[in-house]
């Protein structure tokens, strides 16, 4: 059977399992030693790798590798948009993991504007930052985690990471349009062991690259306008031979935004080319560039936001990102049971942003001394990486019975230059332009070398055992100006250099309880580097621990999916995340009686709870009987209780002294009780009509809890929401489509998020009502 995937893009292995021991005191020697030893146990009889070439055809096969046949087979021949992912695509494993397959042709949502409400609507408990009407800035998390910029998760794009530095800055700034997106993987959890941090799991956008259009030359265009002066125009070419495929395209979207003083654009291009050069071996290439401008419009005080949201008190603050992403791969089949895949991916990327910053209660307005503005402060980041994943899997015989290894090793070198609080212009326009030096010039530099190893084994018919291992390196630097003391003399890091070695393993288990349907079970170590402002630190205000740890902890995950006949979809499970060594902040006193703040491990939080997705078509269930068209009702549904077992806080009162105290029982911030979104779609020939309701429980917007919001906003409690979506579409001739939709139809008013900072601060009210009409054709 073939692997999926011929073409090479995402071979990527999403394993379960992560384990994070801090191996700060082993010898190279004696890790890699504990390396050899794990990838030994795991393969249990892996010199009998390729003994599947003298497989005998009577021989018993249960349970072999489950490939699909073509991934476009999902998007193509069904109409759904969720699905669960194989057991093996291409050379990853994702057999006993809780993952998603989101099939983007197939969700009946504005996805012009990158709406993740509704694109990740049947993805349970997925928490949603809902502050960037644009779609330009995605931030999402699951199981108590925060969302800010989706820094939970290993985000990746055709299986390489897109984020500013994963390890260091794992921020997505850059995020692909998802008209160009094929499909969305999501694994829960258990991302680490293959990936890398983070504890939330992986989210791999899939980009079209045409060997799902099956001839050598077609044609896209998709014409969007909406409210707000909306306009989006989508244009591509694609094709496909026995020899090669190839997909470009080119995407241009712009608003005025919801809200004053957020008008935006974003172009980006892309094309991807790949060559079979025999049946064993095939090459690839592919870029992507991307430019992105908006506008802050800034946050509102809690009663600004209820009483007129779309107001801005800040006219003159900007963002800025270009991002360049190249890759080149490699796929190549020793024989149908043993494949081997190379990517090497780079990226450069620029962040810039200009503002003025300062508490949302304190107006931006004019200088009466100097009869102009006040100087804004300027902020530049620019990211140059490289990366590099060699994957293998291959199918062995034990016996009878048939199992299936998959192992890599994966290396990362990632280079930030970071220019802060620059003195920037008075104007209102953006401009990167400054007066002087700036005040912080750092290098950081984040070197990794990964291992890993996973191994299928089947017992009997229906039981797998999915253990896998992981060996890290990381090494951190960081280097450079802080800022300028007064006298003008410069505050220096120390040449902060951290090191670390550790071993993380886990274990999944699928139970196929029918043909349809399985039980899944695993137990997954991850973890979480120290990031770049752990390191980045004020040598006269700040001491950063010798001893300080990276975040580690662990997923538990059970849970029951499957399909039953053409009319239910479901998947139930429970879990379970330790998060320990969580890092933070506390104020210290020195022997003279100065204060400092000391950047230390300061305690551990848990997330338990329920994920569960149901989706029924009850006409298919009652009859085949489709004249009057058929109607699925979906209900995704989770429960996160996300709490502090432990959090030390040491502040200094009024009265200069020293007062301790422990949030222990204190709920997770961003972490909402409940989230429950439903919908129904009703589909009869070529048109289809859906609707969706999301609403998402209050949450708080810090570790203390505090309920009364702050007069600028920046903390208090995050009230419940409720919206509605609808989205219609038609499609004629086989070519044409006709789509529309209204977000937000109450016109609800409600925020998903409060900021300290950038790009508040205040409350960030989330977008009201809106419309859009869009038209497009396949050729």
């Amino acid at each position: 059977m073939p692997f999926i995937f011929p073409d090479c893009n995402n071979r990527f292995p999403d394993t379960a399992s992560v384990y994070n021991q801090p191996g700060r005191h082993l010898h190279k020697k004696k890790m890699y030693r504990k390396i050899s030893i794990g990838i030994a146990l795991i393969t249990g009889g892996c010199s009998m790798l390729y003994a599947q070439k003298n497989v005998r055809p009577g021989a018993i096969d249960t349970l072999t590798p489950k490939y699909l046949p073509d991934v476009t087979v999902v998007g193509r021949n069904s109409r759904s948009d969720i699905q669960f992912m194989p057991e093996i695509v291409g050379t990853s494993i994702y057999a006993g993991k809780k993952n998603t397959l989101v099939i983007l042709d197939n969700v009946q949502g504005n996805v012009v504007t990158n709406n993740m409400r509704q694109v990740l609507a049947k993805v349970p408990g997925v928490q949603i930052w809902e502050s960037d009407g644009s779609g330009i800035q995605i931030g999402i998390a699951a199981r108590g985690l925060s969302p800010n910029r989706s820094w939970e998760f290993n985000i990746r794009q055709n299986g390489y990471d897109i984020a500013a530095d994963p390890f260091g800055y794992p921020e997505a700034y850059y995020n692909p349009q998802l008209q160009a997106v094929q499909r969305i993987e999501v694994v829960r959890g258990q991302g680490s062991l293959q990936y890398g941090p983070q504890f939330g799991g992986m989210v791999n956008y899939v980009l079209r690259n045409g060997s799902e259009i099956n001839k050598p030359f077609a044609g896209e265009f998709q014409q969007t306008a909406g409210s707000n002066g909306l306009f989006n125009s989508y244009v591509a070419l694609g094709g496909e031979t026995k020899k090669m495929h190839y997909y470009s395209f080119f995407d241009h979207r712009q608003a005025a935004g919801w809200r004053q003083n957020s008008r935006y654009y974003t172009d980006a291009g892309f094309a991807t080319f790949t060559y079979r050069i025999s049946s064993k071996l095939s090459v690839g290439v592919e870029g992507l560039q991307s430019h992105i401008r908006s506008q802050q419009p800034g946050g509102l005080t809690d009663a600004k936001a209820a009483s007129d949201p779309q107001f801005s008190l800040r006219s003159r603050n900007w963002f800025d990102v270009r991002w360049t992403t190249m890759a080149l791969n490699a796929n190549y089949a020793f024989n149908s049971h043993a494949r081997l895949s190379l990517k090497v991916s780079g990226i450069i990327g620029d962040r810039s942003s200009i503002g003025y910053n300062k508490a949302i209660n304190i107006a931006d307005s004019i200088n009466p001394a100097t009869q102009q503005y006040d100087n804004r402060v300027v902020d530049i980041d620019r990211y140059r990486n490289q990366s590099a994943e060699l994957r293998f899997i291959a199918d062995y015989r034990i016996g009878k019975t048939n199992h299936t290894i998959a192992g890599g090793i994966r290396y990362f070198n990632g280079h930030t230059s970071r220019l802060k609080n620059g003195k920037g212009s008075t104007g209102t326009d953006y401009t990167t332009a400054i007066t002087g030096n700036f005040p912080q010039d750092i290098a950081l530099h984040t070197q990794n070398t990964a291992l890993f190893a996973e191994n299928i084994f089947r017992i009997g018919s229906k039981i797998t055992l999915v253990p896998g291992i992981r060996a890290e390196y990381i090494h951190t630097t960081a280097d450079g100006r802080l800022s300028y003391n007064p006298d003008g003399t410069a505050s220096n890091i120390r040449n902060e250099s951290r090191q670390r070695r550790f071993i993380l393993a886990g274990i999944g288990a699928t139970w196929h309880v029918s043909a349809g349907t399985t039980i899944y079970a695993n137990a997954s170590q991850a973890y979480r580097p120290m990031l770049f402002s752990d390191l980045t630190y004020s040598p006269t205000t700040d001491i950063v621990d010798a001893n300080l740890k990276d975040a580690k902890g662990y997923n538990l995950d059970l849970g029951y999916r499957g399909k039953i006949g053409s009319y239910l979809v479901f998947d139930l499970g429970v879990y379970y995340l330790q998060y320990n060594n969580r890092i933070g902040t506390i104020t210290q006193q020195r022997t003279d009686g100065s204060f400092y703040s000391f950047r230390t491990n300061v305690g551990n939080s848990r997330s338990k709870g329920i994920e569960a997705l149901v989706e029924i078509n009850p006409v298919k269930a009652l009859t085949q009987n489709l004249k009057w068209g058929d109607v699925s009702i979906f209900l995704s549904y989770a429960y996160t209780d996300a709490r502090y077992d432990n959090l030390k806080t040491v502040v200094k009162n009024s009265s200069n002294q020293l007062v301790e105290s422990n949030l222990k029982g204190k709920k997770v911030e961003n972490a909402p009780l409940h989230i429950l979104r439903s919908g129904i779609t009703w589909r009869i020939k070529a048109l289809t009509l859906s609707g969706q309701w999301s609403w998402v429980e209050q949450a708080y917007s810090d570790a203390n809890n505090t309920v009364v919001p702050t007069a600028n906003g920046q903390t208090g409690l995050i009230p419940a929401y409720a919206v509605t979506d609808i989205t219609t579409e038609y499609r004629f001739s086989g070519k044409f489509n006709i789509k529309a939709g209204i977000n937000n139809l109450g016109n609800k008013r409600y925020f998903t998020r409060r900021s300290g900072g950038y790009p508040g601060p205040g409350a960030l009210p989330s977008d009201g009502r809106s419309i859009f009409v869009s038209v497009g054709a396949r050729l």
